[in-house]
């Protein structure tokens, strides 16, 4: 409010307010209306609103004997005079006010119309900052700007462009629709790469500005230009784009709605300006087919005397006028009064000469601005429907391109289905179709889609910096000395420049003395100083280094390794030992020994084989049993074990051949160091690279301390390092370590590699070429050619494929937790076989040695003496003998209790 009355203070105002006192139905609704007659939209809006107060006012019953009146004040292009304007409508107590032009003017007013009551709505001011937060008298009766920049952000993305250039004036509404650009192509994962902003669109009176920022962008990468301005700056910007060459082949220009506006209110434009502007996208806000529209196009040549064309916002015009009068009309049907008060905060104010109290409320505002948002009505533009925050309804807009002497229109947007060919109106009712037309003409008359960018500074060939490496140089090195380059990342990357659909001039700039391996951080840290273009090399896309750079897709992949020296395992004449485990040999052995005990037991009574001295019994139960094992004299007890042993020993048998298999076949390494656990539990020294970053990788996460670490500079130093015990262990990259075991052989891999990389090349930060190098790489990936490079530089090997590929990790030993179930179910089945022959045996032994009477009762541990004495004798005889005896026994006993006769 304090800005309010700043104003004020510099404005004299007299006149008294015509106030309707007591009367239902006032004789006359003043509107009041800002625009600068003088520009293009002030022009067009003027006839449509005159023609909309004449067609509200024609039918007399419309507002119930009420006149309309709209009350035009020519702000002729000036903040000053619209702010007086408006002051000057609240004197004259209009309900409302069509305007301002700009979003300038509206952040201003606002405030004005807040504190008195008197909604603004505006068809042209259509910041996406104007919030009905924060200035809730004002509304936007055109789709808002957010909108429009949604569409386009869309368009860059259906193109595949990431990086754009705004050329825009420095205003709020140019601004803060570049802003919502902005947000929006972030949310796609594109840019603004530069924001040119000119001078207020009032003030230009020279294109000296707008030359210094087109020859800017003229050596920038990005060639998709978005041009947010106003109709007179827009057309010395094209102009001048014209004169540099900056409207030919290879540049994407997409112009807001201030160019379908100048093509639809001075169409056909002189050939000398449509040639400024061939190619170019631009776009219109959609309206709707109709009757209504039809109609009202008709009648504009008369309506204008042939003077402008119509545009858009003319047609948004004659929509805002009707709101109003339906606004108007509610109100009065409701039986409000149209009254006004004076402002408190105004009357107070005593002293000088500004008549302040002419300034008045209007009482009704809030319902009346409630009825303008609740307008629901079929116009010229199509359906006008406000939604709760205040929007359109159904915001789109027509694609236009053009071509020739004229443009076509090549597709829409709409905030429901995207980008489409189809009328926008035709898909609300379905689920979003987001189809899209290629038939664009674009600048320099290609119909091929521009890619939106070029290498930077008008072609300069690229620096690619290369390190300069004094070992592993069948990666990268310098060819004698010289600046030419050779290697296998330099093959790929040449490889992949080829494929790339554009030439791409370099040349490589070597980084390091040869003498020692570069520090590969420091050499990507050029890269975002500009020091460097790219860098091509053994690069490892690493954390640290993908926060300053953009790498490409990997090209190889890498990780860290552990090398340590090995010996080989199986040129031992007990290598066929190794399947199982000493614990697992020993448990073997004990269920032979168990098993035969039990398979003893079970057929000591019955067997021949098994009796005789205990000697020759002990030797004969391993090979006996199972030739039992098929025999009928076996007992159905033992076959059972029997069988259930013969199930297990087969398993393990079968496990034992398969695993020595393997182990004869695969050679086996033994060595100390088992992976990087190891080194992180010991206090042996560790080998790495010069310049790699395994050394930081070591310190930081791995928490080895620096002074375990030995820095070595060759293949030569690894091997001799390890061999002499310097080192215990290196810790490289595996494409490195593969290289290195390919030479020098007695060193292996121990463990698996513990981080996961690759190596690729690096350029500046939302470079588009590290995309497009990208998909080259991809392409040599998918037709071989990368492999062949990689079998030309890295295919070659001294040692034994074998010597460096496995680890004695890689074979498993079997222990003893593969097979407890089995010999748990084998101790199982004994036990029961046992306490069933124990059972049967007790029962024999007592049938067979009933209690006798005897005169002498003998004590109790002689007799549990003499019985067990005579239970281990009845065990221990043949069960033949036995069965005679009880056979005897029996029939000794029938002869006494039955004799025969005398």
């Amino acid at each position: 409010m304090s800005c309010v009355l700043v104003l004020l203070s510099f404005i004299v105002l007299s006149g008294d307010g015509i106030i309707s006192e007591g009367a239902s139905r006032p004789h006359v609704v003043n509107v009041g209306a800002i625009f600068g007659l003088n520009t293009l939209h002030g022009k067009v809006a003027n006839i449509a609103m005159k023609a909309a107060e004449d067609d509200v006012n024609s039918d007399p019953s419309f507002l119930g004997g009420s006149k309309l009146r709209i009350l035009m004040n020519d702000a002729k292009r000036s903040g000053f005079l619209s702010i007086i304007g408006a002051l000057k409508f609240m004197e004259t107590d209009a309900v409302a006010i069509i305007g301002p032009q700009t979003s300038i003017m509206a952040h201003v007013l606002s405030y004005i119309a807040n504190e008195l009551k008197v909604p603004m709505l505006s068809f042209t001011a259509l910041d996406p900052s104007l919030s009905p937060l924060q200035f809730p008298f004002f509304v936007q009766t055109a789709p808002s700007d957010l909108f429009l920049m949604r569409a386009i952000a869309e368009m860059i993305t259906y193109y595949g462009w990431s990086d754009v250039v705004a050329l825009y004036n420095d205003d709020d509404n140019s601004r803060n629709g570049i802003t919502s650009l902005g947000d929006e192509l972030e949310g796609r994962r594109c840019k603004i790469s530069y924001k040119a902003v000119l001078p207020l669109d009032v003030v230009i009176t020279s294109p000296r500005e707008i030359i210094d920022e087109l020859t800017k962008i003229q050596g920038m990468e990005s060639r998709v230009i978005i041009v947010h301005t106003f109709p007179k700056t827009g057309r010395m910007i094209f102009e001048e784009a014209k004169k540099l060459g900056m409207m030919e082949q290879g540049y994407v220009w997409i112009a807001t709605t201030w160019l379908t506006s100048l093509l639809d209110s001075y169409s056909p434009l002189p050939p000398k300006k449509i040639e400024a502007i061939r190619g170019v996208l631009t776009l219109r806000i959609h309206t709707r087919e109709s009757r209504k529209r039809r109609d009202f196009v008709a009648r504009w040549n008369k309506l204008s005397n042939g003077t402008v064309g119509l545009n858009v916002y003319g047609l948004y015009a004659y929509d805002t006028v009707w709101i109003i009068a339906r606004a108007v009309k509610s109100l009065l049907d409701n039986g409000a009064n149209i009254t006004f008060s004076s402002d408190s905060k105004l009357t107070s104010l005593k002293g000088g000469t500004l008549n302040l109290g002419a300034l008045s409320i209007f009482d009704q505002g809030p319902q009346f601005l409630e009825f303008i948002v609740k307008t629901k009505m079929s116009g010229v533009t199509g359906p006008v429907q406000f939604l709760p925050d205040r929007s359109m309804l159904q915001p789109a807009y027509d694609i236009i391109n053009i071509v020739g002497d004229g443009f076509k229109q090549i597709g829409y947007w709409s905030n429901h289905s995207g980008l489409s060919v189809i009328p926008p109106e035709s898909l609300y009712s379905k689920p979003p179709n987001r189809s899209s037309s290629n038939n664009v003409t674009w600048p320099g008359g290609t119909s091929e889609t521009p890619r939106g960018w070029v290498l930077p500074n008008n072609g300069r060939r690229l620096r690619i910096g290369v390190p300069n490496r004094a070992s592993f140089k069948d990666f990268v090195s310098s060819v004698n000395g010289s600046n030419k380059v050779e290697g296998y990342s330099i093959d790929v990357f040449e490889a992949a420049i080829k494929l790339l659909p554009y030439p791409v001039a370099h040349e490589f700039v070597l980084f390091g003395d040869g003498l020692k391996n570069p520090n590969y951080n420091e050499l990507v840290n050029n890269v975002s100083t500009g020091v460097f273009d790219a860098v091509v090399g053994d690069i490892a896309i690493v954390k640290r280094r993908i926060r300053i750079v953009d790498f490409t897709q990997p090209y190889i992949e890498s990780g860290l390794v552990v090398v340590a020296a090995v010996t080989k395992l199986n040129d031992t004449p007990w290598a066929f030992l190794r399947p199982f485990t000493p614990p697992m040999w020993a448990v073997t052995a004990a269920f032979f020994l168990i098993i035969g005990s039990v398979i003893w037991v079970l057929e000591h009574r019955i067997n021949d084989e098994f009796r005789g001295p205990p000697g020759s019994q002990v030797v004969t139960i391993l090979w006996l049993m199972f030739k039992l094992a098929g025999e009928n004299t076996v007992s159905t007890l033992g076959r059972v074990v029997l069988l259930i042993w013969l199930f297990v020993v087969l398993i393990i048998t079968s496990s034992y051949t398969a695993s020595l298999t393997s182990i004869l076949t695969v050679q086996q390494l033994n060595s100390p160091i088992k992976g990087v656990d190891t080194l992180m539990s010991s206090s042996e020294r560790v080998g790495f690279q010069v310049g790699s970053y395994a050394e930081n990788y070591m310190i930081d996460e791995l928490n080895i301390a620096r002074s375990r670490l030995v820095a070595l500079g060759s293949p030569k130093e690894y091997a001799t390092a390890l061999q002499n015990g310097t080192v215990s262990a290196i810790v490289d990259e595996r494409p490195y370590v593969d290289l290195f075991l390919s030479e020098f052989c007695g060193f292996a891999i121990r463990g698996q590699a513990f981080t996961r990389s690759g190596w690729g090349f690096a350029f500046p930060r939302d470079s588009p070429l590290a995309v497009d190098m990208s998909t080259a790489i991809l392409g040599l990936s998918e037709t071989g050619q990368l492999q062949k490079i990689r079998e030309k530089w890295l295919s070659k090997s001294n040692c034994s494929n074998l010597n460096g590929s496995h680890s004695d990790d890689d074979q498993e030993q079997l222990g003893l937790h593969s097979f407890w179930g089995l010999f748990l179910m084998c101790g199982v089945a004994c036990f029961i076989a046992l306490l069933i022959y124990f059972f049967k045996i007790v029962r024999d032994f007592c049938n067979d040695h009933k209690p006798v009477e005897e005169a002498i009762v003998p004590s109790p541990e002689s007799s549990h003496s003499n019985t067990l004495h005579t239970f281990l004798a009845y065990f221990d005889e043949k069960e033949d003998k036995t069965k005679r005896r009880l056979k005897r026994k029996r029939n000794h006993d029938l002869s006494v209790k039955f004799p025969r006769p005398m």
